[in-house]
């Protein structure tokens, strides 16, 4: 179809969309029908979902640049009838694809594609795929391409698996062993982000026969495994790679490292059950491939229920949630200020993982960072001082509209709310310790205790005969960050510590923020950052990048520890726990973390943040993941794409069949 017919074509199929009758299905709205009066649009919120989401590798993420428009590769050109999707067999989302994609290459991280190639914890999984699946409410880890568990050799220096015989890839060819070893070969040879992050922990992926992966892990001086989380964790987090498909793109670009990470890779051949099927700037539609080999009984039995999945790409979060207020949107990443209103004042069928605030299941923590080498912040009192005199209820209601649990509701510690993490830390032995905020008359009190006053009467305390002046900063556009950083500034002159704040833009902020091999300049005193979320390698690798001095000196930190906090005693705790199978000890390492950052305080988490934004409007599609809706193994709110979080498009039904 000639583009420009195409796209006026899908413009006014987008204009007279309806919405489909409400009905059936669990929702939060009792209403029967959706009002008629349009409801003014939500104050825009900036996703920056690409730079706002935690780094992926340990090596920083290459930039990526403006994206330009591309194609639907020849073989799909004629099938590029994207404004004529049947309603009743497409899945529309937002909130993750923000900008034209770039690319289709499973070896790079530069594609902008968001739903098609994120490797990450909870990996997407809609088009690649890896041996396992993370389902971050349990904690555990469900095979998929691999054919039951992971077995660990006696030492814990190998893990041997056995891929599924009737796997196979998008070309009808089995997918083997072979693929598995090659492809952890390409990363290595080619040092791409994958291979950079985790060479340090694996020696090496090899094919002991068609079926047989064994990895083999890097050892220490004293022979045992360097980092045994981190090798369990590569097997949830990171593609299975076509091996015949990789030497056509090696030989393509003469195998050079920077040519094949470059390349858009639109011929690539996949395992998992949908691959492109148009793109271009305003949308990309993904279609589901009716010969996937996971319709076996040893895996979901069936195809998954959509036939399309459908992003379009929404200017920012207002225009998102008018879409999703519309029907226009089943399935919403982003954040949708006051979320409740669309059904407890809409009357709209809009629901969320939870009925009640905080609506969203947290899994990740933005922290404030303390500069170290700032005047005064490395005085524990100081740092104290200001965390607990922040209004942390403000933040949650304003900033996050009550889509995050409060401190109260789970008290703060280096744990996200989930109940896996929660269960692993002795939770009296630091009740005396942790703090609500909004303490301003207790923050007042230490401060005088430790002789950090107001001598001259200007209202303004001193140190060390200097004024106590800082500048909170993050990046401009991520509005409930800047909100929380006002909170914090606010606290700040509450207690006579004078706390301005600034926004840089993000493409300033973060060649600042990650180069940690000099001290962070003036203006830059108090940092907000993200933290990890929830992944097989949780809580461990969160509290590493909070508080490991490993990241101090790195010339491009992507990691944690923003504010180069150094404690020997950290380190040596932090590196006990991935070689620790004792659960008992495991607590009790865990809990003397937490005991000592929250009597540190090298920084203060200001809330808890969802691993992804849940809001699905049942118009068209019902059955979705809800807190209670007896799915075992329980299904993630992980908008249908990220690890066993793709469960739940296998449970989708339509309201109206």
């Amino acid at each position: 179809m000639n583009k420009k017919v195409f796209l006026l074509t899908a413009l006014l199929v987008a204009l007279t969309l309806v919405l489909a009758a409400c009905g059936g299905g669990r929702s939060n709205s009792t209403a029967e029908e959706a009002p008629t009066a349009e409801q003014p649009a939500a104050e825009a919120e900036e996703a920056a979902p690409a730079a706002e989401a935690e780094a992926t590798t340990e090596e920083a993420a290459p930039a990526e640049g403006e994206a330009t428009t591309e194609e639907a590769p020849a073989a799909e050109a004629a099938a590029g009838d994207s404004g004529t999707l049947p309603r009743n067999e497409t899945l529309y989302f937002n909130g993750q694809q923000w900008g034209s994609v770039v690319g289709w290459n499973p070896y790079s991280n530069s594609n902008n594609n968001a739903m098609a190639v994120t490797q990450q914890d909870n990996a997407r999984v809609i088009m690649f795929e890896t041996p396992y699946l993370y389902n971050m409410m349990d904690g555990n880890v469900y095979p998929l391409l691999a054919d039951g568990d992971y077995t660990w050799n006696d030492d814990r220096t190998e893990i041997t698996f056995t891929i599924k015989p009737v796997a196979q890839w998008s070309d009808g060819t089995p997918l083997t062993a072979d693929d598995v070893a090659y492809t952890w070969a390409t990363h290595v040879k080619y040092n791409t982000p994958v291979g950079a992050a985790n060479t340090e922990y694996i020696e090496d992926i090899v094919a002991e026969d068609p079926q047989t992966v064994v990895v083999k892990a890097q050892l220490d001086d004293n022979g045992a495994a360097v980092n045994p989380l981190l090798v369990e964790s590569y097997l949830s987090t990171n593609y299975v790679i076509q091996q015949a498909w990789t030497e056509t793109l090696e030989e393509r670009t003469g195998g050079d490292a920077t040519a094949i990470l470059a390349d858009p890779a639109e011929d690539v051949v996949y395992s998992g059950p949908y691959h492109g099927y148009f793109w271009d700037d305003s949308k990309v539609i993904y279609v589901r491939d009716d010969n996937y080999w996971g319709q076996d009984e040893s895996m979901w039995g069936k195809l998954p229920v959509p036939k399309y999945l459908a992003h379009t790409i929404f200017k920012d979060n207002a225009a998102g949630t008018t879409a999703l207020k519309a029907g226009e949107v089943d399935v919403s990443q982003q954040f949708n200020s006051n979320v409740q209103d669309l059904w407890e004042s809409d009357g709209l069928p809009i629901s969320t993982y939870l009925p009640d605030a905080p609506y969203q299941i947290g899994a990740t923590l933005p922290t404030a960072f303390y500069n170290m080498d700032a005047p005064g912040l490395d005085q524990v009192c100081i740092r104290k001082a200001i965390a607990i005199a922040v209004d942390y209820p403000t933040i949650i209601a304003n900033a996050m509209t009550n889509q995050s649990a409060t401190f109260e509701q789970v008290p703060r510690s280096l744990m996200n709310p989930t109940d896996a993490e929660q269960a692993l830390y002795d939770h009296d032995a630091v009740a005396d310790l942790q703090w609500v905020g909004n303490d301003v008359e207790g923050a007042k009190a230490l401060l005088d205790e430790c002789g950090v006053v107001d001598s001259d009467g200007d209202g303004w305390r001193e140190y060390e005969g200097e004024k106590l002046s800082y500048v909170a900063v993050c990046p401009n556009g991520w509005s409930d960050w800047q909100a929380a950083i006002e909170v914090v500034a606010a606290a700040g002159k509450e207690i006579g510590i004078d706390i301005t704040t600034n926004f840089p833009e993000w493409s300033v902020y973060q060649t600042v923020v990650t180069k940690s091999d000099a001290p962070l300049p003036e203006g830059y005193e108090i940092l907000m950052m993200w933290s990890d979320g929830a992944g097989p390698a949780q809580p461990w690798g969160r509290i590493r990048k909070l508080l490991s001095s490993e990241f101090v000196g790195m010339p491009s930190n992507w990691n944690g520890n923003w504010g180069q906090y150094v404690n020997p005693e950290a380190d040596e705790l932090i590196k006990s726990i991935p070689s620790e199978t004792d659960e008992a000890v495991l607590k009790d390492t865990y809990t003397k973390l937490v005991e000592l950052y929250l009597t540190e305080v090298p920084s203060f988490s200001l809330m808890y943040r969802p691993q992804s934004f849940h809001t699905v409007n049942e118009s068209v599609w019902t059955n979705f993941p809800y807190e209670g809706d007896g799915t075992e193994p329980p299904v993630p709110p992980l908008d249908m794409t990220d690890g066993w979080g793709i469960a739940a498009l296998y449970n989708l039904e339509l309201v109206n069949p």
